[in-house]
């Protein structure tokens, strides 16, 4: 065991990997795979004679050093291990492990496994072999010491019929077809970890870019290789910038994107051969939304930080995630702003990846961004909005204190000092240190190791300020043992005379006083991992003040106003109050985050009396109607992106309002292109007026957009369609949608997206649950507890509640049920509804007054 850290459970340590040969054959037919895998161990301890590693799903058919057999072997199913019993003295220096295995090319899309797809020319089912290796899946795929700081170098072979293409992590090295077989053996890759080892068996064609000095390749499956060009083309540009910022070269001979079909993530950044759901890679831009645009360039640029950032220097052990991962989305966004200006990502920024991380980071079943993690069904459960939005913002609070430059220049010091090793959190805290001259490991350590963010108070007296902390939980049940940690908060004070960034926060409370306190705002550009609770008195001045302040500030304003009421430290009047004067705000990201927050209002409103929920619609139609009808809801490819951006949000929110213009025309495009006119709808807003047509119903209605889903233009209409399937509330509809999840209609990567529909109304939620009951053992082997894609599922049948019964009835059924892989899913569930429940109950009546006092609401 290792003494830093006595309760993990890692491998014995007698002997350490230095290098893998491994030789793999699919068989499309019986969806298994011969292995053989020749292990070079360095000897640790020359008076062991043993050897344990990882496996799982294997069948081990032989197993030697040298000419020496093993004596016997046992496996350890619940630690995914087997160990291999040699006689006494075999273990010398360095010895050559080999093993002869069978392995399940299973449909689980973990370890090497068979993804299902339809030939675009014949309609015929056919399968691709591929792999999916973090967190714990390598050993899926052949055994191995699977754990991240075992690195070692990989000599890759793989064997089909002739037809198929070989992938892997390196290049070729050599190919012969013998009898009648294709034999493909590629180089050897440099130390890598095994969760980045990868290679692909399938019918593949590509697209491929020259532009930056190695060749940069997009695969997918046949008739589908042309969309690869926008990913291409983004990578060389991407590769060539990250090399210049780092000042490291990226050190493979080539990088391939592929677009695999079933896919339980967004995407995966093995060490060159990166993999991709199909619509996070292949782009139809003539029919896609500006969102998926900016997604597919984000996830490209995320996966291609990781080759430095995870690949090249991996963090030491799973609790270092969020190394990867929020670096990782850090400079997605660092390098799309270095792209396209045009799209305000920082701004964006804060509706986005901030709100996520403090959304999840408010309940009490949150964890830390370092969070211990000692065994293997633990991992990954940790990749969620902790590890990527909370990692991403702490790391963009650190740049904009030390400044972007000194940042970048810590930063690529570590990469030097760490390349093809391990480094933990304190090692990048030490580099930034070095390079800002700033004490960053004492700041910072706060915010890795603890729970949590604060709520900043501020109270008012005069021109005296009062700033106070404390603990944010959404309940607002804070106990004084959860309010012990201390922040350092940098409060960045906005005021007239401009932005004071030399306050900070570090003890309970701080007093200052401003010459003038008309004006002030703290957190600046919203760059803080914290909320600020004003009086009623300043929520009202900062709504007459928005002039004052910035797009993150307004943004940021809108956010903490809805979460502030949610959890009681202020009253939904002033959430309310504040949107409402905000109708002609012209920032598409203010409105993003206006129409967000009205809607976490509306779910939690969900099973109120229809008057009540009509009552808010009618308010949210006269807060949108006046902008989308000046605006109209025509495209042309000339306009400016905010301007379309602004043009979608406003009429994708004017659709949920139910406003009668905007209904009518989504309603008049969607017959006009079912009835074969396919520029009918602008593809901007295709998913808006999807769900508006189901939101009216009817049998005919669902029928056209299943044969869409079935039959579609582009992968973004397809999703959009099967979503809006989910938003059908008939209860025989709803029970159709239902059936599709497992009869085939709809992959196990997708079942999730149906389920997002169905969680928009009440009818949908209560059905959503039942299904989950009735289905719960199909559900778990299907989706083992292993795959994050349970733990989601299981979210989305539970957390649209909204009362304390339904806590009761979920907490009485999981209760006989192993919650194994998703405890943490189904507590943040819980907490969550609690929330809703704790709103409502307080401020019910608040909201029926407000609709009251303003027309909206009717007896």
């Amino acid at each position: 065991m290792s003494s830093s850290a006595p309760e993990r459970e890692i491998l014995p340590q007698n002997v350490s990997p230095l290098h893998y040969d491994v030789t793999l054959e699919p068989d499309f037919t019986t969806f298994k795979f011969q292995g053989n895998v020749k292990i070079d161990l360095k000897v640790n301890d020359a008076s062991t004679s043993f050897v344990e590693l990882n496996t799982l799903e294997i069948d081990i058919q032989s197993a030697c050093i040298g000419s020496t057999p093993a004596l016997d072997w046992k496996f350890d199913d619940s630690k995914q291990r087997v160990r291999f019993n040699f006689p006494e003295g075999t273990m010398k220096d360095t010895v050559t492990l080999e093993l002869a295995f069978v392995g399940v090319l299973n449909d689980n899309m973990a370890g090497f496994y068979r993804a299902k797809y339809t030939d675009k020319k014949t309609g015929e089912t056919k399968y691709m072999a591929t792999t999916q290796m973090e967190a714990t899946d390598a050993r899926r795929a052949f055994p191995c010491f699977d754990e991240p700081n075992l690195k070692a170098t990989f000599g890759i072979t793989l064997i089909s019929e002739p037809k198929l293409t070989h992938l892997s992590n390196m290049d070729v090295k050599s190919e012969q077809i013998k009898d009648d077989k294709k034999i493909t053996v590629f180089n050897v890759s440099p130390k890598m970890s095994t969760y980045l080892v990868a290679f692909i068996v399938a019918e593949l064609n590509y697209v491929e870019n020259k532009d930056f000095r190695i060749p940069i390749r997009v695969y997918a499956t046949p008739g589908d290789e042309h969309l690869g060009v926008f990913a291409a083309n983004l990578t060389a540009k991407t590769l060539d910038f990250f090399e210049r910022t780092f000042g490291i070269k990226y050190p493979l001979p080539k990088l391939d994107n592929v677009a695999v079909h079933e896919f339980s993530a967004g995407a995966m950044e093995n060490w060159g051969l990166v993999t991709y759901r199909v619509v996070d890679l292949l782009l139809d831009r003539e029919n896609s939304t500006l969102d998926r645009v900016e997604r597919v360039a984000e996830v490209v640029q995320h996966e291609l930080a990781h080759q430095w950032f995870g690949n090249l220097v991996t963090m030491d052990w799973w609790e270092g995630l969020w190394l990867n991962e929020g670096f990782a989305t850090w400079m997605s966004w660092y390098s799309c702003n270095e792209f396209e200006p045009e799209w305000k990502v920082w701004e964006q920024y804060v509706a986005d990846n901030l709100q996520s991380a403090l959304t999840l980071d408010s309940l009490r079943s949150s964890h830390p961004i370092e969070v211990p993690v000692k065994r293997a069904d633990e991992i990954n459960q940790i990749f969620d909005a902790i590890s990527y939005s909370k990692g991403s913002s702490l790391l963009r609070m650190i740049s904009k204190w030390l400044g972007e430059d000194v940042f970048i220049k810590g930063v690529s010091q570590y990469l030097a000092k760490f390349k093809y090793g391990n480094a933990k959190t304190e090692d990048l805290w030490d580099a930034l240190s070095q390079a800002s001259g700033k004490d960053v490991r004492k700041v910072m350590d706060i915010w890795t190791k603890k729970v949590g963010f604060p709520v900043v108070t501020v109270e008012e007296k005069g021109n005296e300020i009062t700033f106070q902390q404390n603990r944010y939980l959404t309940t607002n049940d804070v106990t004084a043992s959860e309010d012990e940690t201390l922040y350092p908060v940098f409060l960045s004070l906005k005021t007239d005379r401009g932005v004071d960034n030399s306050l900070v926060l570090d003890g309970r409370t701080r007093s200052i006083k401003l010459e003038n306190s008309e004006f002030f705002k703290v957190n600046a550009e919203q760059a803080g991992i914290y909320v600020t609770s004003y009086s009623d008195a300043r929520w009202e001045k900062l709504g007459s003040q928005a002039g004052k302040l910035s797009v993150e500030d307004r943004t940021g304003l809108v956010a903490e106003a809805r979460s502030l009421s949610a959890s009681g430290y202020t009253s939904t009047k002033n959430f309310l109050n504040l949107i409402s004067q905000w109708k002609d705000e012209d920032s598409f990201v203010v409105w993003q985050q206006i129409v967000n927050s009205f809607s976490q209002l509306k779910l939690a409103w969900l099973f109120e009396p229809e008057n009540v929920r009509e009552g808010l619609n009618e308010f949210a139609r006269q807060l949108y109607s006046g902008k989308i009808n000046e605006l109209g809801w025509d495209f042309t490819a000339s306009e400016p992106f905010a301007t379309q951006r602004l043009k979608v949000e406003l009429f994708s929110a004017a659709c949920a309002a139910e406003e009668s213009k905007v209904v009518a025309s989504a309603l008049k495009m969607f017959a006009t292109y079912a009835s074969g006119d396919k520029d009918a709808i602008p593809a901007l807003i295709k998913p808006s007026v999807f769900s508006t047509v189901a939101k009216k119903g009817g049998v005919d209605n669902y029928d056209k957009l299943l044969a869409i889903y079935k039959n579609p233009v582009s992968t973004d209409e397809k999703l959009a369609a099967l979503r809006s399937l989910g938003r059908f509330s008939e209860p025989e509809l709803i029970q159709r949608t239902l059936k599709y999840l497992f009869d085939g209609t709809v992959l196990n990567q997708d079942i999730y997206i149906p389920m997002q529909g169905l969680r928009s109304h009440a009818a949908g939620v209560r059905a959503l649950w039942t299904w989950l009951q009735d289905n719960w053992d199909e559900v778990t082997k299907r989706l083992p507890p292993g795959l994050t894609i349970l733990s989601a599922v299981v979210t989305l049948s539970t957390s649209g509640f909204t009362s304390q019964e339904a806590i009761n009835e979920i907490k009485h059924f999981f209760s006989s049920k192993s919650t194994k892989g998703f405890d943490q899913g189904l507590a943040q569930s819980l907490d969550t509804i609690t929330s809703k429940s704790k709103w409502l109950a307080r401020d019910r009546k608040v909201v029926i007054d407000f609709l009251k006092d303003h027309g909206f609401f009717k007896e």
